[in-house]
């Protein structure tokens, strides 16, 4: 079969329309999308016990992830005083995490197809056990970095491997809501986290903090690999196994097996992926997409105000630790709010509503210091701040892992997952080691360029974000890269 040929198989659904008798799944085809005969049974999924406790076993690693991302600001003034650390060694201990991550990401992929996404899970979590531990007995600034690091390079692979293994196990109908669990889960490490915080020293912070990572390590041997990574690597009654188990003993998994077996196998007659393949004309539209909405989140300034915002408050002129509890309060609902709706209004809606109102909540913030002297504006900072992190919570801060975890065919999806997850965290030390500079520069400025950035983000989710709600992973990644068909 010539490579033309094969390319352009791809770009055409891969299965004829059928019906499926199963209790629990049907058949993932486009008749059931348009509102076929057999509609009725076909639009309505439901999760199995199976699917719910696997998610939650992945997303016991996003609760690590949260749990990192929390811990420095809680620890600080405890760490500082047992180590007498100066500020210069405090700093480094908090953003060495980001480098670690940086680090996870470059391997995250290649390591997620070679080993497999369970097995992802699993090696991550030594890193972030080892982390943890070094951090709860270190006796000096150089362990308190490597374990900081270790834990980094765990959240670095989490990041990546958690959405991705959620998205290849999940029915179509609900694929959105549960991947965004993974940004509820982080959302949720770091608010308990700065909870747990404020009542026990920094060591046993550091020692709570392995829980997850153990919840995570045993939970694993009860939960099956992805079906469509086990197609990948060619073992086929495993993944038919896999589906099966996942879908429920009585229902008829036929047309999805042959979906992923039929796609999976063209995929493989094209030559080996390599991460240069990725910037081909036939990826453009998908990088464009992943990459640019981890860009545009980063640059964004969520880091700058999650990491900083005790200090906007103090700067502005409120309380810090009530503007704090606020905002732990309101992103906790919205992350919820945003899980609900992922698979009822579906993703672009959510995302173009999240981008305006975290272009609003800066906008909010940067005309509280330029009228500085009228005495609405902490209140107006609080708002901004509040608007912000809500809007960010409710589609912006999960959605863009959602969807790089649909976007990528399965032969580029190791490539691809580790070039957007090196971007994002890429661009999160960027602005986090930045933000201090450019609130010294003007206050005002560094707000304004946010909120053009936030609008911008916007016209980018119009223009070129697909939907990709209530479609299989086939027929998304099929559609966002025609290959030669149109040749």
């Amino acid at each position: 079969m010539g490579r033309e040929s094969i390319e352009g198989e791809l770009s055409t659904p891969l299965v004829a329309s059928g019906t499926s008798s199963g209790d629990h799944v049907c058949a993932n085809t486009t008749d059931c999308d348009d509102g076929g005969e057999n509609q009725s049974g076909c639009g309505s999924s439901s999760a199995t016990g199976v699917v719910v406790v696997s998610t939650l076993v992945a997303v016991s690693g996003s609760y690590v992830f949260g749990t990192a991302v929390g811990y420095s600001s809680p620890a600080q003034s405890g760490i500082v005083d047992d180590l007498g650390l100066t500020v210069a060694e405090y700093s480094l201990f908090g953003s060495v995490l980001t480098i670690g991550a940086m680090i996870g990401a470059i391997v995250s992929g290649q390591i997620a197809d070679y080993i497999g996404r369970r097995g992802t899970m699993g090696f991550s979590e030594i890193f972030c056990l080892a982390g943890w531990l070094a951090i709860a007995f270190s006796k000096g600034a150089w362990w308190l970095d490597l374990g900081r690091l270790l834990v980094g390079c765990g959240m670095g692979l989490l990041s990546y491997v958690v959405p991705i293994y959620i998205a290849e196990i999940t029915p179509k109908n609900l694929r959105g809501g549960f991947t965004t669990v993974h940004q509820l889960m982080i959302c949720c490490g770091v608010s308990l986290t700065y909870l747990i915080g404020a009542f026990v020293n920094w060591r046993i912070l550091a020692l709570i903090g392995t829980i997850p990572c153990l919840v995570q390590l045993l939970g694993l041997f009860f939960i099956p690999e992805s079906p469509r990574w086990l197609a990948k690597i060619g073992r086929k009654k495993e993944c038919e196994a896999a589906l099966q188990h996942l879908r429920g003993q009585n229902a008829d998994i036929t047309l999805e097996a042959t979906e992923i077996r039929e796609y999976t196998e063209t995929l493989q007659q094209l030559s080996e992926a390599r991460i240069l393949d990725l910037f081909q004309w036939k990826y453009a539209h998908s990088l464009i997409v992943g990459v640019g909405l981890m860009v545009l989140q980063q640059f964004g300034g969520v880091n700058g105000i999650a990491f900083y915002a005790s200090a906007i408050f103090i700067t502005a002129g409120f309380s810090g630790s009530v503007g704090t509890i606020a905002m732990v309060i309101v992103q906790i609902p919205m992350t919820a709010l945003g899980v609900i709706l992922m698979d009822k209004s579906g993703r672009r809606p959510l995302l173009l509503v999240s981008a305006a109102g975290t272009c609003l909540g800066c906008l909010l913030v940067g005309l509280s210091f330029f009228v500085q002297d009228l005495q609405t504006t902490p209140i107006l900072a609080l708002v901004g701040v509040l608007v912000y992190t809500g809007s960010f919570s409710l589609g912006m801060g999960g959605i863009p892992w959602v969807i790089m975890s649909e976007i990528f065919p399965i032969n580029m999806k190791g490539s691809a997952g580790s070039l957007v997850t090196l971007v994002s965290w890429l661009g999160s030390w960027i602005v986090s080691y930045a933000f201090n500079f450019l609130m010294d520069w003007s206050s005002t400025g560094t707000f304004f360029t946010f909120s053009s950035i936030c609008g911008l983000t916007v016209l980018f989710i119009a223009k070129l974000v697909p939907e990709t709600k209530g479609r299989t992973l086939e027929e998304i990644q099929a559609s966002l890269n025609p290959f030669s068909a149109k040749k």
